[in-house]
């Protein structure tokens, strides 16, 4: 039996904003330097991001209103048309720093892969969800992760990062979903052979991790190096907010994907230490709201926003400081880029959605 509660979750509406409103501070004082000398405007890169951010808070407030069992019937379709959207971007697509990841319409451009992410958790908790009797069959976890693989390729193509994070969400799903846990030891060992072949088939993704073992030696390694320089010059409690040396042209693309070396310089340990806290607060929430939800569906749609936070945020740190070859991975609500923004919140809205109606179980 399934009630519905009066409002979401006020914990991680109140994390979401933090993290909102944190990140456009940060944006400021990371993109200042970038913005004035490429568009004139210490304030371009905030500016953009407020806008995707508001466009984003509507939507995070309109999904929350809304009936989440609705997007059930939609899933296959967004499936379907994040499959159409990434195949199109490999013709049509726009090419930046060398990567071929973006959509234009008019004046506006989106990443295909920001909502195919959405599309995925969708796609999964309606297809695992409605899959009672053959669900811990191993055959059907293995077809259920091979529907996914599609999309995994046409990302990967151009994007592996987003891939892994796809690939990644789709394995916690049907993991959560399932009682048996040895047979994902096989599934592990299938995966890493996979990535080991897809990683050999390009050059650059072996120089990447030659780049990993010894930066020094290449030149691409010079943003990795300076963004270690900027956490080390941060210390314990940093220079102070607006002070980083290294997003002076240092750190090449400072307010994108190592944006969290600059928080390191500015904050130190403890303001890094303090902002991963907040990251795992939202996803304690994503999992009393999974296993707080009424029926699969809803568990299932918290159990992969989990996965995609955490997933992604482990991503960005462990390559801002050196832990694994450099994949170009966004940290959520903090770097730039608004298309990321814009669905990340429509997916916290879906979560909200979802914590707005609670099982006969108390909730915590």
């Amino acid at each position: 039996m399934r009630t519905k509660s009066g409002r979401g979750d006020v914990l991680l509406v109140c994390m979401v904003l933090f993290l909102v409103v944190f990140g456009l501070a940060v944006l400021y004082s990371t993109g200042s330097y970038n913005g004035s000398v490429r568009f004139g405007d210490a304030f371009y890169y905030m500016k953009k991001q407020f806008f995707a951010a508001a466009l984003g808070m509507l939507a995070m407030y309109l999904i929350s209103c809304m009936d989440y069992h609705i997007f059930e019937k939609y899933a296959i379709a967004a499936y379907l048309i994040s499959l159409a959207l990434s195949t199109l971007v490999l013709f049509a697509g726009n090419a930046y720093n060398g990567s071929r990841r973006w959509l234009s319409l008019g004046p506006l451009s989106f990443q295909p892969s920001e909502f195919a992410k959405l599309a995925v958790i969708l796609f999964l908790a309606r297809m695992v969800g409605r899959q009672k009797k053959k669900r811990n069959s191993f055959l059907n976890l293995v077809f259920v992760i091979a529907l996914v693989l599609p999309i995994v390729a046409l990302v990967g193509t151009n994007n592996l990062s987003t891939a892994i994070i796809i690939l990644g969400i789709a394995v916690i799903v049907v993991f959560v979903s399932d009682k048996r846990y040895m047979q994902f030891v096989w599934i592990a060992a299938a995966g890493a052979g996979m990535m080991a072949l897809f990683l050999g088939m390009e050059s650059y993704r072996l120089e990447r991790i030659a780049i990993w073992k010894n930066p020094e030696a290449y030149e691409k390694g010079y943003q990795t190096i300076q963004g270690l320089y900027a956490i080390g010059s941060g210390g314990l409690f940093g220079r102070g907010f607006g002070e980083s040396i290294q997003k002076l042209g240092f750190v090449p693309e400072a307010q994108n994907d190592m944006i969290f070396s600059i928080i390191c310089e500015e904050l130190g340990f403890v303001g890094a230490t303090i902002l991963m806290l907040v990251f795992l607060v939202l996803i304690w929430r994503f999992m009393v709201i999974a296993v707080h939800a009424p029926d699969l569906f809803g568990s299932l749609i918290a159990a992969g926003a989990m996965g995609h936070i955490a997933i992604q945020v482990i991503l960005n740190v462990a390559v801002v400081t050196n832990t694994i070859p450099n994949t170009g991975i966004t940290l959520p609500f903090i770097s730039y880029g608004g298309t990321s923004v814009l669905f990340l919140l429509s997916e916290m809205g879906l979560v909200l959605a979802v914590s707005r109606w609670q099982s006969e179980k108390k909730c915590i």
